[in-house]
This record gives structure tokens, sequence and C-alpha cells, in this order.
């Protein structure tokens, strides 16, 4: 394989992660990102830079900014849950300390990039 194809892979890959990431975080401290104790947003995760959608948890969120998730760009079917966000069928969490996000399909390899930009833990459980 060449290095240009190499280089051309990693850039798709980081689009990808960068993209996925985008609908996710927010700056402030409110929305979407809730505080402890919000319970979680279960939501489908679908931008610009994805082939498909992406079955996603994010915690905490509030019920307000679990809207917010679900209205991020092509995102959808959002729902508020109370306390931490289901494991059952999780492929894989990003631990960014004060936030998880949990993925339970898609295209973990571009995700797990994605985790890496923004300082956290990638975990297979």
């Amino acid at each position: 394989m060449t290095i240009a194809r190499k280089c051309l892979g990693l850039v798709l890959g980081l689009s990808l992660s960068a993209g996925a990431f985008a609908g996710l975080h927010s700056e402030g401290d409110d929305l979407p990102k809730g505080k402890p104790g919000d319970g979680h947003c279960v939501f489908m995760l679908q931008n610009l830079m994805m082939d498909s959608p992406v079955k996603s948890c994010q915690e905490p969120a509030n019920a307000e900014g679990c809207e917010t998730l679900g209205s991020t760009d092509d995102n959808a079917d959002a729902v508020h849950g109370e306390g931490e966000c289901p494991m059952e069928g999780a492929q894989a969490v990003c631990d960014v300390g004060d936030s998880k996000y949990v993925y339970y399909d898609g295209e973990l390899g571009g995700l797990e990039i994605g985790c890496g930009f923004q300082g956290g833990d990638w975990i297979e459980p």
C-alpha cells in the first residue's frame, strides 16, 4: 500500500471521528452535557461525515440536553433516561472523565480516533 493511500485512509478516519464527536460535545456546563445525576440520553448519532447512524448514549445528559442531541446534525430518536447509560449490547465506551459516550454499533475505528482527540479512554467491555 502506498504512503498516499495510508495518508488518505488516516485523513478519512480523522474526518469521520471529528464529525461524529461534533454533535456530542458542548463547551457549556449545561447543554447538552448535563451534570452528574441528570441521567443519560440514548440516540441515533448521524452526521454528514458518517455513512450510517450509530446507536449511542451520552451521560450525563439532562432532558433538555437530550432533546438537543436528538436534533443536532441528522441525529434522531433521542430518549432521556435516569441513571447511567445501559451497558447491554455496548460495543465500546469513550470515557472523557466528566462524561461517557457508549456506542452500540457502527464504525468503531473512527469513533475510537475521535475519542483520543477528546482526551478520552477507549474501553471495549
